[in-house]
């Protein structure tokens, strides 16, 4: 049987990692495909560090749109990244009959319901898995794996660049901006991390994630992003005195009136595995009501990890090139006239446990006035915190944890509590999951 023909564009970290595993273990690939697998084109503007790259093996190309449109590509594998170019390259090639796989997480949380409708049409495949956690297989086991579950949350650590920022901050006790210079001299952090520190890359991925679980259209718009450029290192060094650690975390969950979708640091308990998920690693973890919780873990970025995704997609695709579509597993998990109209919750409607640190003034009735307004909040006390008093100084520090509490009753609490003329600054307020 003929090879099937892949055209990649972008050869960048991920396609030069994808280009050199495909040749290394093609005959391995070969084996488990069915077929041979081979990149016949490469489109990218640096046209002779794409023929250095791939040793004037393939065909090199400056214009994507030549590989999208060519005959005998069967597989357009876009690594491109971004909403804009890479939109309309996806939509060319699947209007042009080519099935598509992709890394590009921002492109399918944004433009997915568009993209895999018009993909369904066309009778083609959209494959994602590098898409969301670089090397783990997240994608396959929600999609496959779990499909006899009811999956009830899922909460994931999804960006290497974060992780890494507040392992060097808990460990070394060093304030953000200090970690993020040394991220960046390492390669961790992009010279501009914004998608990353302040939560948008987590989004994109946890969006993907939750329709696929819930079985509902993606809606990035809907989700409730925060970093973690505003955390101090004070804030890790309590949470680490109460039995905690802080990661970024992706959260969905399902309730009775919607689905949570939200981003931002969280307090989890040190005795769980994925609070002890250090450096750029990502991991996931999934609660489904017959199997319980699952962990995934393992390296969420990488030229050869992502590779990894992005060849198991390949092999995918070529199982199912000549399959009837009706029966290939649909892009989000559930059959496309299935998918649910259950709405995304606000953040004020979001049920958590809360961690509130307030500098008060180190006199009596303070704390007696703290603790009122929480009660008339309704809000539930778990565990406390006073921290003495440096000397010549009559300030201190009150760390509160809360029980569970939906999000407005918390925010009524904390402005009442920020109006009292002895709490002395904002109250850092940071949600906590017990994840058990």
């Amino acid at each position: 049987m003929n090879p099937i023909k892949v055209g990649l564009l972008g050869i960048g970290t991920v396609g030069s990692g994808t280009f050199n595993v495909l040749k290394r273990n093609q005959e391995e690939i070969r084996r488990r495909a069915g077929r041979g697998i081979e990149i016949a084109v490469v489109a990218d503007l640096n046209t002779e560090r794409a023929r250095e790259l791939t040793g004037g093996t393939v065909d090199v190309v400056s214009d994507a749109n030549d590989v999208v449109t060519r005959p005998d590509i069967d597989i357009v594998v876009e690594l491109i990244g971004g909403y804009g170019i890479a939109r309309e390259l996806v939509l060319k090639a699947i209007e042009n009959g080519k099935h598509v796989v992709t890394a590009n997480k921002a492109l399918l949380a944004v433009h997915g319901n568009e993209i895999f409708e018009a993909a369904r049409k066309k009778g083609v495949i959209v494959a994602f898995e590098a898409a969301v956690a670089g090397g783990i297989p997240i994608i396959k086991a929600l999609r496959e794996g779990l499909t006899a579950n009811r999956i009830q949350w899922i909460a994931g650590i999804i960006n290497g660049t974060t992780n890494f920022i507040l392992s060097e901050m808990r460990d070394k006790g060093l304030d953000f901006d200090t970690v993020l210079k040394e991220a960046q001299q390492l390669g961790y952090a992009e010279a501009d991390p914004t998608f990353d520190i302040e939560g948008i890359d987590a989004a994109h991925k946890v969006t993907l994630m939750s329709a696929i679980a819930f079985g509902m259209p993606v809606q990035f718009d809907r989700a409730h992003v925060e970093g973690i450029t505003r955390l101090a290192a004070i804030d890790i060094k309590y949470a680490e005195e109460l039995g905690y650690r802080i990661k970024l975390l992706g959260i969905t969950r399902r309730r009775e009136e919607g689905v949570e979708l939200r981003v931002h640091p969280t307090l989890v308990p040190a005795s769980r595995l994925i609070a002890n998920v250090e450096g750029a690693m990502n991991a996931v973890l999934v609660q489904g009501d017959a199997v319980g919780a699952t962990l995934y873990y393992g390296k969420g970025a990488g030229a050869e990890p992502t590779a990894s995704a992005v060849i198991a997609d390949l092999v995918d695709v070529t199982r199912l090139h000549t399959a009837d579509p009706n029966h290939r597993v649909p892009h989000l998990a559930f059959q496309p006239d299935e998918l649910s109209t259950v709405p995304v919750l606000p953040i004020d409607e979001v049920t958590s446990s809360y961690y509130l640190r307030m500098r008060v003034a180190d006199q009596t009735g303070v704390l007696a006035e703290i603790t009122r307004i929480l009660a008339e909040g309704g809000i539930s006390i778990d565990a406390m915190l006073q921290k003495e008093s440096r000397e010549g100084e009559p300030q201190t520090d009150i760390i509160i944890l809360t029980h569970l509490t939906r999000e407005k009753q918390i925010n009524v609490a904390i402005a009442s509590i920020e109006a009292l003329q002895t709490v002395l600054s904002p109250v850092t307020r940071l949600r906590m999951e017990e994840l058990n």
